[in-house]
């Protein structure tokens, strides 16, 4: 169980930053591609009917991990504190933006939104781009199991390069996703977008895995003993290659396939490359926190497994009624904003 709950929480991780992810792009990007207000309503028209149930996986795995690993959340909250309480406020930051801008017709009103809601969306993409990257290099963990450096530790040129790249990618994931969304104006300067954002973030992907063998120099080696998970970092790569074939197509959905393609197998790729360590010790390999030294007892694992696998199916049933219903494209005061 402690293998199945390693990759339960990773593919519920892939599937937040799949779908938060394009909204959270959305909201990095939409001051350019939206220039009037009317745009920028249909812009949250777009995102509003799902963007708040996706936040639901974030939260599913994070609390399924004090129940499956509460060493890794204990060491995690004492490493991670001031930046979680800093995603935290950026979570209710863009929700209270969403919410608040259309309630005073005022155009300061409206600007003061605006930004709250770029700033919300733009400082998330970058900093959980940034955890991953701390996740995947390695932590000063002490023998005792917790964090024993400072925050200023956090925000080292690897995790930097990691949130850039992960600020890049969900941007171009969001100008997909309007790609399927938007019309007219707002469509085409959604491609425009897609296609640029698409250069960047291939680029990024090949710096930060070349960065990636400095900064771990035993990536490689999970991939040896298991040459069949050689296939992630290879779906990663048909995704930027499909990403640039079909670029300029038409047929919007291709795209948004692609970019969602590539933030779900690089998530993976990641998963394999730390497995078995959810925490990594840059002290002392032997102070790190995996499957097996973390885990809560056998039968604690059984059970929590059960009943996130029943909660779950209530989210992908939400999930799925909920794109299905609103699938079209978003206009005004379609969704009330």
């Amino acid at each position: 169980m402690n293998i199945v709950w390693f990759w339960t929480l990773a593919v519920m991780l892939a599937v937040y930053a799949a779908l938060d992810g394009f909204d959270l792009g959305v909201g990095a990007v939409h001051l350019w591609v939206a220039r009037a207000n009317e745009e920028r309503r249909v812009l949250l028209n777009a995102i509003g009917p799902v963007w708040n149930g996706n936040e639901v996986w974030l939260l599913a795995a994070g609390g399924m991990m004090v129940v499956a690993f509460p060493r890794v959340y204990a060491s995690g909250f004492s490493g991670f504190y001031l930046a979680l309480m800093l995603v935290l406020w950026l979570l209710i930051l863009r929700g209270v933006s969403i919410e608040f801008r259309h309630q005073i017709d005022h155009p300061l009103w409206r600007a003061l939104w605006d930004a709250g809601f770029w700033l919300g969306s733009f400082l998330l993409a970058f900093l959980l781009g940034v955890a991953l990257g701390n996740v995947i290099q390695g932590l000063p963990i002490g023998q005792d199991g917790y964090f024993v450096g400072t925050f200023a530790l956090l925000l080292n040129p690897y995790s930097l390069l990691t949130g850039l790249l992960s600020l890049v990618t969900l941007a171009w994931h969001g100008t997909n996703y309007l790609r399927l969304k938007t019309e007219d104006d707002l469509l085409s300067r959604a491609r425009q977008w897609s296609r640029w954002l698409f250069w960047v973030t291939a680029a990024l992907v090949v710096v930060t895995t070349a960065a990636t063998f400095k900064a771990r120099p035993d990536a490689t080696s999970n991939f040896s003993a298991h040459p069949w998970a050689i296939l992630f970092p290879l779906l990663a790569a048909a995704g930027l290659l499909g990403g640039l074939v079909f670029a300029g197509d038409p047929r919007d959905r291709l795209p948004f396939r692609m970019s969602t393609l590539v933030i779900t197998a690089l998530l993976v790729t990641a998963g394999v490359t730390i497995f078995p360590d959810l925490l990594t010790s840059t002290l002392n390999p032997a102070w790190s926190l995996t499957v097996y030294n973390a885990a809560s007892a056998p039968r604690g694992l059984r059970d929590a497994f059960i009943a996130n696998g029943l909660g779950m199916i209530g989210v992908v049933l939400y999930t799925t009624y909920a794109r299905r219903a609103f699938r079209g494209k978003a206009r005004l005061g379609s969704h009330g904003y």
